[in-house]
């Protein structure tokens, strides 16, 4: 996948957060701003949902951008497509490689399901998402429900598919400082869960935080 560095300097961003592990974001950018999500320690997988600002019910659609780009991973170059067929972003820069489309998010009955009864109450990207849009009172944060969690984009997560089409949760392949950068197509909210898992080696059994930085357009 190809690596793009950024032209973009940190010092002249309009905002800068650093998100600890387990939390979730919930953020609007508007059209022509840059959303870059640095991946500060390494492995950290950062569960990520879009949406329309103007409509949430059109939402990124992991299907339409799979189809639209012919390959199952992201990386610099690929637009993200809404379940409308328009495009919400376009990843203009990074450095990790590969993103991955297909793993999910992780949730109370998968952690049951994949590890043990006893990994039921662990914190999950799930109920990330819904703890964010249950405590937003503004924007189109405010409309979205627990209805609105479709498949997730996982940025730095390396997840690879194997011959006969399974899927495995692999070591990541990203490092300290590796970053992607997206540029809105439209208006769109963010909706970010910081992986909390510990059960497999997508950040490493090691939740670390990572930065976000937007350049207004």
């Amino acid at each position: 996948m190809p690596i793009i560095e950024s032209a973009l300097d940190l010092r002249e961003a309009s905002y800068d957060f650093t998100l600890p592990a387990g939390e979730p974001w919930l953020h609007d950018l508007k059209r022509g701003d840059t959303l870059r999500i640095v991946d500060l320690e390494g492995n950290q997988a950062v569960d990520t949902l879009f949406y329309s600002s103007a409509d949430p019910l059109e939402r990124y659609s992991a299907q339409d951008t799979i189809r639209a780009q012919r390959n199952l991973y992201l990386s610099a170059g690929s637009v993200l497509m809404s379940n409308l067929g328009r495009p919400l972003l376009t990843i203009v820069a990074d450095t990790c490689g590969r993103h991955d489309t297909l793993g999910g998010a992780c949730a109370a009955e998968s952690n049951t399901v994949r590890y043990a009864l006893e990994k039921r109450h662990m914190h999950n990207c799930r109920d990330s998402f819904l703890n964010a849009i249950t405590h937003c009172t503004c924007g189109a944060g405010a409309l979205l429900t627990k209805r609105d969690i479709v498949s997730n984009i996982n940025f730095f997560m390396n997840v690879p598919v194997t011959p006969e089409g399974g899927l495995t949760f692999e070591d990541g392949i990203s490092a300290p400082g590796k970053y992607v950068e997206m540029r809105a197509e439209q208006d769109v909210t963010v909706l970010i869960s910081n992986c909390p898992q510990l059960n497999n080696p997508c950040n490493g059994y090691n939740p670390t935080p990572v930065r976000l930085a937007i350049w207004s357009a």
